[in-house]
């Protein structure tokens, strides 16, 4: 009988991905990102483990939305857990103002909603630009 592998911590090798967001579809790429930081591509995953790689964005601000009018019509609301201190943001504004911000509200309603997604996500960076300071750790 043959049993499948559990990967421990100790054996996990994490990668560096450099990922370049300009011309792609936005959902595509944020899933893309996710299965990545879960660990989903690699075959010793383990679902209780954070076996993911490190994923940085460059250019976000340059990526592609699809549908007829997402962009203008999609609000993300926060909440303090106050009365009345509902606060809603528009989708184009987040993307002009802040889209490292929006890049992490997508991928975070893709992961796991415990302390390992918490951890994954800590491993996403993103950046507006084409620069970025991780270069010393992505091998060329």
């Amino acid at each position: 009988m043959k049993f499948t592998k559990i990967a421990s911590p100790e054996q996990i090798e994490r990668n560096w991905v450099l990922i370049d967001a300009e011309g792609k579809t936005f959902g595509r790429l944020i899933t893309e990102v996710a299965t990545r930081l879960r660990g989903k591509d690699k075959p010793y995953f383990t679902p209780n483990i954070d076996c993911g790689d490190y994923v940085v964005i460059i250019n976000a601000s340059k990526a592609k939305f699809n549908g007829a009018g997402k962009v203008a019509n999609k609000e993300y609301f926060t909440h303090s857990g106050y009365f009345g201190s509902t606060k809603s943001v528009k989708m184009t504004e987040l993307l002009e103002k802040n889209p490292e911000k929006l890049y992490k509200l997508a991928t975070r309603g893709m992961l796991p909603k415990t302390k390992l997604g918490r951890a994954m996500l800590k491993k996403l960076k993103v950046y507006a630009g084409a620069e970025h300071p991780h270069t010393a750790q992505i091998a060329k």
